[in-house]
């Protein structure tokens, strides 16, 4: 990431993934000519994904840059923009979009939705061995590598990140001893491979309706809980006025707040408990216990579950979910910045390795969604809660209605508790077909 992006400055940055975004919602808007066929096909919240992943692939934005100075040292910089979104618009979103929540119909969704989950897991387990062993019969220098740069130690941190999340992550990191060097082309394949799988998704997503009758899926819990969650948002409908907006802005923004306070105290008291553990497979298994990004999340969900419960709930008809959603899409379009589409050549074997694995995932969910007739909804967030985390499966579960977010949080929380546990169970598969 050597080259120094046109815009630099955070401020301008964002401006032009604001405008992005108008630019999209302006098109998708049209009821006739080429926009209206276009959006029928592909989704506006797929191209609020890929547009910035457009802009970064010409130059223009950056996520990572790297400057050379006078003396000839290498300074690094990065943009804060998906920082600040996953940090304060994300949990902001959460609580709006949970404010009006129907927690017995959410439950009411059943056991297929934690079934589709699970399949993704094992997906991801499964996935990473059958990968190892189809590459190396193309490329076995791909697969090799020996001692700290063995391959299948740096793809255990991919199947860390897969399964649980980034503190998942680093703690495949931290057992297995990948050589850090090498790390960042991991890295490089996870943000790749994992948000190409996503922009698959959410193209899906548009076409939901058609996959939901081939998997002959019943989708009457769904529909229920979205039809629930529309005639409450009816019935309370209002204009909203300025107080209003604000109450809503010190909702979701005051408990973000408060669920950072903590997240902090948490991460802190469980790092403390965490290092108190002799056992180093044990220790590692309860690391995403530590993690202050793991905490902020299920904190500030379940506080506004808890609001969902109080009077607060009222502030759907004052547009809580709408509010929430603008902030959804920022936080896409951040993730979409990420994207590099030019470096997906730069280590192509790596590349090769992780889409072979990602395809082993889907397989497996599609053939599973087909057999016990589970909808794309949980398919499409089953999968998220495992690849994408609390970052994207709410995004993806959104998708489908705002009132689903949670549901997408919920299953990601499970992504952490088993993360690592089932990464290193994937990491023995490696290792052994690796040798």
């Amino acid at each position: 990431m050597n080259n120094v992006p046109v815009f630099t400055n955070d401020t301008i940055v964002f401006g032009l993934l604001t405008i992005t975004l108008g630019f999209i919602f302006y098109t998708s808007s049209k009821k006739d000519g080429f926009w209206f066929k276009f959006y029928k096909v592909v989704p506006a919240l797929f191209m609020a994904y890929m547009l910035p992943a457009v802009l970064t692939t010409s130059g223009l934005i950056a996520p990572e840059w790297e400057t050379v100075n006078p003396d000839g040292s290498i300074e690094e910089h990065s943009s804060n923009l998906y920082f600040m979104s996953s940090r304060y618009l994300l949990p902001a979103a959460l609580v709006l979009m949970t404010l009006s929540i129907d927690l017995k119909a959410v439950f009411n969704l059943g056991w297929k939705a934690l079934a589709m989950f699970f399949t993704g897991t094992v997906g991801i387990v499964i996935g990473g061995p059958i990968a190892i062993l189809l590459i190396s019969m193309v490329s076995p220098e791909t697969v090799g590598g020996a001692g700290p740069d063995a391959v299948w130690r740096g793809l255990s941190t991919l199947a860390g990140s897969w399964i649980g999340g980034g503190a998942n992550q680093t703690a495949m990191l931290e057992i297995y001893g990948y050589n850090p060097k090498l790390y960042g082309g991991m890295v490089f394949v996870d943000i790749v491979v994992a948000n190409i799988w996503m922009a698959v998704i959410l193209i899906g997503v548009g076409r939901s309706k058609e996959i939901d009758k081939w998997l002959n899926s019943d989708t009457s819990a769904i529909e229920e809980l979205k039809e629930k969650v529309s005639t409450f948002s009816k019935k309370v409908e209002r204009n909203p006025n300025l107080t209003d907006l604000m109450i809503m802005v010190a909702l979701s923004f005051g408990t973000v707040s408060l669920a950072h306070l903590g997240a902090g105290y948490l991460s802190d008291f469980f790092a403390d408990f965490v290092n108190g553990i002799q056992n180093q497979t044990t220790k590692n298994v309860f690391t995403f216990l530590s993690s202050p990004f793991f905490w902020m999340i299920s904190l500030s969900t379940v506080a506004a579950i808890l609001l969902s419960f109080t009077k607060a709930k009222n502030y759907e008809g004052a547009g809580a979910s709408k509010i929430g959603s603008v902030f959804i899409y920022i936080l896409v379009a951040s993730i979409g910045m990420k994207m590099d589409l030019r470096l997906i050549l730069d280590n192509i074997g790596l590349v090769a390795i992780g889409f072979v694995w990602m395809s082993i995932h889907a397989i497996l969910l599609i053939l599973v969604a087909k057999m016990i007739k589970a909808p794309y909804f949980f398919l499409a967030v089953g999968s998220q809660a495992n690849v994408g985390g609390a970052a994207s499966a709410p995004v993806v579960a959104s998708a489908f209605h705002p009132s689903l977010a949670t549901v997408g949080v919920l299953l990601a929380v499970f992504g952490y508790a088993v993360g690592t546990i089932a990464a290193i169970g994937c990491t023995i598969l490696m290792q052994l077909v690796s040798q």
